[in-house]
């Protein structure tokens, strides 16, 4: 069955125009990327009856408790999906959960817009709390 999800997503992210750079079918994941929409390697990873959407934003200070503060009231607004904070809030992320069962096209791209247009309003607000790291 998760098969059938896997393939449902890839369709549905093909129709709407994202590139897939990287797909495990295995593991139920696909990376895409689209630029003009500031998704960049976001993650959808089919997870059972439930598919994750992540994106890795920026690295961050962890002792920002501002900045947390902030990303509180930023995910008020947002309309599908959060921001979030790794395990040792060293990485913002966004992240998004969707049903698989009854996943539509319309319901995939909101999600996905939700996201772009969370970056585009808060592009400026986010950069503030980037860290200088390399990333391996």
């Amino acid at each position: 069955m998760m098969l059938n999800y896997f393939d449902k997503v890839k369709d549905y992210l093909l129709e709407m125009g994202h590139e897939i750079v990287r797909e495990d079918v295995a593991e139920g994941i696909l990376i895409i990327t689209n630029e003009s929409k500031g998704l960049m390697n976001t993650m959808l990873d089919c997870e059972g009856e439930i598919l994750v959407i992540e994106q890795h934003i920026l690295n961050m200070d962890p002792n920002e408790t501002n900045a947390h503060r902030r990303l509180l009231q930023i995910n008020r607004e947002v309309v599908h999906g959060a921001f979030v904070l790794n395990e040792d809030a060293s990485m913002l992320l966004f992240r998004d959960t969707l049903q698989l069962s009854n996943l539509d096209p319309n319901e995939l791209e909101g999600s996905l817009n939700a996201l772009s247009i969370a970056l585009i309003e808060n592009t400026d607000e986010l950069l503030s709390w980037a860290v200088n790291e390399t990333i391996s």
